[in-house]
């Protein structure tokens, strides 16, 4: 993981706002949000193991997922990038498991905070000017 500095850190604006202008880059709402904070992520690579991420912390309301007329406010974080190095293909190990399948259906990464090349961290900093530049 590497950190990217921003002047997007402690930006604060309603959600519907600054979601809007990350949606022109590609950003989506990250499935781990909660009504507290969640992360607004873009893939960088075509395998989507390479992500920027941009957290936030709701400062006033609740978010309620990607409603745009929502009078929730959010603080953003310092954006980073991460690598996640997945197993491709099928586990040579896997033992068939009919219930545990529909509990786990997918394998754990080789490396969820992986090294991250330097041509990652350049596209990551291109794009923060980017975002800088829209919201």
């Amino acid at each position: 993981m590497k950190q990217i500095k921003s002047e997007i850190e402690n930006k604060e604006d309603l959600f519907s706002n600054l979601y809007k202008g990350l949606k022109t880059l590609d950003f989506s709402l990250g499935a781990n949000w909660d009504y507290e904070h969640g992360y607004f992520d873009r893939a960088l690579d075509e395998k989507s193991q390479v992500w920027l991420r941009i957290p936030f912390q709701v400062t006033s309301g609740q978010l309620d997922g990607e409603i745009m007329n929502q009078s929730t406010m959010i603080q953003l974080g310092t954006p980073f990038a991460l690598k996640h190095v997945y197993n491709e293909g099928t586990d040579p190990n896997a033992h068939m498991q009919v219930y545990a399948s529909l509990i786990n259906q997918f394998q754990t990464p080789l490396d969820k905070d992986a090294e991250l090349e330097q041509e990652w961290i350049a596209k990551a900093e291109e794009l923060i000017k980017k975002v800088e530049l829209q919201i």
